[in-house]
């Protein structure tokens, strides 16, 4: 049995859930908690677990008692229990309601061919189902999912070191840093070539993360054990002080969520020099200065379109980024290859310097979006479709490469277009003849958009002087 047949008779189990009215990322939490005691049992390391919660007792147990059982081992290895099996048991509890459904999970999962599982990677079994509920729009586990292939490109490009410490300060599942340790370990022999103590930090301490939802670093915790990974990966909020002790980095692979913060009120973070509601702009100001000053440390970054040219703080945000860093590439994203259709993507990829002023000269773009078919379920992104973005990032002279997706502004020609960065896309070929397009002044567009400029100058007037009756009263 394969992996990918092992991964569809466990996701098909969700079907035995749906009377107990189980969601999709339930149930994978939940599959979590019983895989977590399977697979120490296959790994030979059930020495963390007490022996009265170990799956042998589990699945020795059936009906009622079983059920009692389940709850008290949750309880018990979350409040008992220490390290990682704390940490993912940590205020567990079960939605199973029907004895004989955690019953027929418990059994079908015991009975599988976990000798063809160990061969092929508990790892990938695991990753395999994290897919699995991402691409299920019902589960919502999608924000949190980012495509493997992406994240091997952005990887393969941003070439972690051993020795360099890595991060993710929103990292979801982990999958970045453990792509990351997946390049590293195809470089060294899977370790073998390095020495014991740099072999030791590759495996405790040099792939990190942080992630805000409690059921997403549980999945985060059980991904990384299975890549026998024991870096941090901290429960909390980036965006709050708890973010501020996070620096010294040599890579940061990341996709932030997208979107704004709660309310709209601003990032709780007190060292941030240009405070914004907006998530991205605030992930992106903690990256860029959570690098080390040596000019070799790098990040690659997703980010939606709105980065690129929002006004006000989102400018400033953009020139200090351009000023602390060499920004020398913007890949621009097709649409449809994340969970929320028409989201509109880029990935940042920036060095930063080892003086915070100058580091920009130019940002080549690259457009994978322009002229492209629509990605999505029936046609996913694949490996092939970034094999002419990585010829033109990893060549010798940039300027040789004849491809018309591929082009390059200076940062005195960005500055010019008021430090916008939605720049780069090439000529819509679904726009039949530009010449033949309505003169903007002929056909009155230009006129409506200078109208529509004043109605906009008319309400910030209005705005500004009920403020002032406000503050008269």
């Amino acid at each position: 049995m394969t992996t990918q047949e092992i991964v569809s008779k466990l996701w098909n189990l969700c079907n035995v859930l749906r009377d107990d009215g189980i969601t999709y990322h339930q149930y994978v939490t939940e599959l979590t908690y019983i895989l977590f005691l399977k697979m120490a049992k296959e790994t030979g390391a059930e020495s963390q677990i007490p022996e009265a919660y170990r799956w042998d007792a589990l699945i020795a147990k059936s009906g009622i008692d079983l059920k009692k059982f389940y709850k008290e081992l949750l309880n018990h290895l979350g409040e008992n229990c220490t390290g990682r099996v704390r940490e993912i048991y940590q205020g567990a509890s079960t939605n199973i309601d029907e004895p004989k459904n955690l019953e027929k999970i418990i059994t079908t999962i015991d009975g599988l061919d976990w000798f063809s599982a160990r061969e092929e990677g508990l790892g990938n079994l695991y990753e395999g189902l994290l897919e699995k509920n991402a691409n299920e729009k019902k589960s919502g586990a999608g924000q949190y999912f980012t495509p493997r292939v992406l994240i091997d490109v952005m990887t393969r490009l941003t070439k972690p070191q051993p020795g360099e410490r890595c991060n993710d300060p929103a990292c979801g599942t982990f999958g970045f840093m453990i792509a990351a340790h997946e390049y590293v370990a195809a470089q060294t022999d899977a370790f073998f070539d390095l020495d014991a103590e740099t072999a030791n930090f590759e495996r405790t301490e040099a792939f990190t993360g942080m992630e805000l939802v409690h059921d997403t670093h549980r999945l985060a915790l059980m991904n990384a054990m299975l890549h026998n990974m024991e870096g941090e990966i901290t429960l909390g909020d980036t965006l709050s002080n708890l973010g501020k002790g996070m620096k010294g980095y040599d890579v940061v692979l990341t996709n932030p969520p997208f979107g704004t913060k709660k309310g709209g009120e601003r990032a709780t973070r007190d060292d941030f020099t240009f405070p914004t509601s907006n998530k991205q702009l605030n992930f992106l100001q903690h990256i860029y200065r959570s690098l080390k000053t040596d000019g070799k440390a790098r990040a690659a970054v997703v980010l939606p379109d709105n980065v690129l040219f929002a006004d006000g703080e989102g400018e400033k945000i953009r020139i200090d980024l351009m000023d602390k860093c060499n920004l020398h590439t913007i890949l621009r994203l097709p649409t449809g290859i994340f969970y929320a259709q028409g989201v509109k993507t880029n990935v940042l990829f920036f060095t930063r310097g080892k003086a915070d002023k100058g580091n920009t000269r130019e940002v080549w773009f690259y457009d994978l979006r322009t002229n492209m078919p629509s990605l999505g379920k029936t046609n996913p992104l694949k490996a092939e479709h970034f094999a002419d973005f990585e010829a033109a990032y990893e060549a010798d002279d940039r300027h040789s490469i004849q491809d018309e997706r591929w082009n390059v502004l200076t940062r005195e020609q960005i500055a010019q277009k008021g430090n916008s960065l939605d720049l780069g896309l090439i000529r819509d070929d679904s726009i039949v003849d530009y010449d033949d397009l309505p003169d903007p002044i002929e056909s009155g567009e230009e006129s409506i958009a200078q109208l529509e400029e004043a109605v906009d100058l008319l309400q910030s007037v209005v705005n500004e002087l009920k403020s002032l009756q406000i503050q008269e009263v």
